[in-house]
């Protein structure tokens, strides 16, 4: 069961968050400004997030005065309840209503983009949808043979082109192919990593331009990959995505290594981007959508 997993392979984040948060609870007595403070600082010291932090503990405070809360255990779950509630309303779900539908996926280089592809393809091809790739990631060397291997673990298809080849022109192929061979998702890789930030922000806008015209009543998601093991850096990412790209949702990768989980309930209290996808691992079938209460049940 992929929830049973999860608990396994976000244990050093279980460790360094939950094991710190039961510390201080045994060691207050009563429920006071002393102990909001050491909680605090261990939200933060979990990557949290400074203003995602001070959100939790002032709605803490909230609750333990109107529900008159005296006993430190007591705060535990409350604690649990108040970082539930940072995901209520996200939609996690992702939007393929059409007969047709889109994914960009964009990210660094690093994060885990390809493999990223192939697990979310192998994910809907598991559903029964019929699957094709652009590899429109042309300036990487060896990037297209890397997500050839993994569209074909998945059983998906793929549109590629010669390195340097104009990833624009990628797309319009791989459209034109989408619609005549009736396929249901088209999934579209895109580069890391350009000259600059300009040069990023004109070719994934080349990119959307050729979607709209060409699948003009198309579902489209925008994916951001981020590697969970790099903590609050991811935020950043995050955040400078967000300035160039319309991003509809998260996909975490390297999950099962890190300390740093906490950074997840930062992504969604800061940017109001849903977590749409969770990687605990290497194989093909270690990606699946995102469940809140599984994953704040796995490190709380």
């Amino acid at each position: 069961m992929f929830f049973d997993k999860l608990k396994e392979k976000l244990f050093k984040t279980k460790e360094v968050f939950e094991d710190k948060v039961n510390d201080i609870i045994k060691n207050f007595r009563k429920v006071d400004e002393q102990l909001l403070a050491e909680l605090e600082e261990i939200l933060i010291m979990s990557d949290f997030g400074a203003n995602t932090s001070v959100k939790i503990i002032n709605k803490l405070r909230d609750r333990i005065k109107t529900e008159n809360i005296q006993d430190a255990d007591i705060v535990k779950d409350v604690l649990k309840e108040e970082i539930e509630k940072l995901f209520n309303g996200q939609d996690t779900q992702l939007k393929l209503d059409n007969k047709l539908s889109v994914i960009l996926v964009i990210g660094v280089n690093g994060a885990g983009k390809t493999t990223s592809i192939g697990k979310i393809s192998n994910n809907l091809r598991k559903q029964g949808k019929k699957v094709l790739v652009a590899a429109a990631d042309t300036f990487r060397a060896a990037a297209v043979e890397q997500l050839e291997v993994w569209t074909q673990r998945a059983g998906a298809d793929i549109i590629k082109k010669p390195e340097g080849t104009d990833p624009a022109s990628v797309v319009f192929d791989a459209i034109v192919k989408a619609k005549q061979e009736n396929y249901d998702v088209l999934i579209v890789d895109t580069a890391g990593r350009l000259h600059n930030k300009k040069d990023l922000m004109e070719e994934l806008a080349k990119m959307n331009k050729i979607i709209d015209r060409e699948l003009t009543d198309a579902s489209k998601e925008t994916l951001l990959v981020l590697d969970g093991t790099t903590g609050q850096n991811a935020i950043n990412q995050a955040k400078l995505f967000t300035e160039t790209a319309k991003v509809t949702g998260i996909v975490l990768t390297k999950m099962d290594g890190t300390s740093k989980g906490g950074f997840v309930v930062g992504i969604v209290s800061e940017l109001n981007i849903p977590v749409k996808y969770i990687g605990i691992g290497e194989q093909i079938e270690d990606m699946q959508p995102f469940v809140a209460k599984e994953f704040v049940d796995s490190i709380m």
